[in-house]
């Protein structure tokens, strides 16, 4: 059972949340997208949210700085936030502007906020779950293109529910969190992305 719930932790890392969310908006959407415009967005957005973190995780894990890909303590969870929160602004200004789409703007404007909010509860020395605000980002915004493109995405939304359950459980099951810590997590994820509507919905 430890493995399954490890083997979860790691499958829905809050890594792959910016690239996951990038992926479901060129999978819903309706609009026309040429494959340039496609592929402008989610290489950059790859190579920027999964390839660059990766290498800055050894270069901290070799300098003695981080000791695991879950970042367990309250100094290692800013560094990854510090270097995540550069990312997104650099993706917010560089990648987006050159093959631009609203929704994809507003939700790396919404992780940016959830990202601020999570390190500012640290300065509190409170370790909110970056698991569960990603998984509440990528589910309110499944819902959110669902309801802008009028398009019915039910079974896409319940798997999403169920995989943040079993992020939610695998993150209590290895004693990372407290219920309360995911729940902050979760309900950030969740807000940073309903503010975001009204510009774009």
């Amino acid at each position: 059972m430890r493995a399954f719930y490890q083997l979860i932790s790691y499958l829905f890392h809050p890594l792959f949340i910016p690239i996951g969310g990038t992926l479901i908006y060129f999978i819903i959407t309706p609009k026309y997208t040429p494959i340039e415009m496609q592929s402008g967005n989610i290489l950059p957005i790859f190579i920027l949210t999964v390839i660059i973190p990766i290498i800055c995780y050894f270069i901290l894990r070799n300098l003695g700085m981080v000791s695991s890909i879950f970042m367990p303590s309250v100094q290692e969870r800013k560094y990854t936030l510090y270097i995540s929160i550069s990312l997104f602004l650099m993706i917010v200004y560089k990648v987006i502007p050159n093959n631009y789409s609203t929704e994809l703007f507003y939700y790396f404007f919404g992780l940016i906020t959830a990202s601020l909010s999570c390190l500012l509860l640290l300065f509190f020395k409170f370790t909110s779950s970056i698991h569960l605000m990603g998984m509440g980002s990528l589910l309110m915004y499944l819902i959110s293109l669902s309801i802008h493109f009028e398009i019915n995405v039910v079974i896409a939304i319940s798997v999403m529910t169920l995989a943040t359950g079993l992020v939610a459980s695998s993150r209590l099951y290895l004693r990372a969190h407290s219920k309360t810590e995911l729940l902050i997590g979760f309900i950030i994820g969740m807000v940073s992305q309903l503010m975001t509507l009204k510009f774009w919905l």
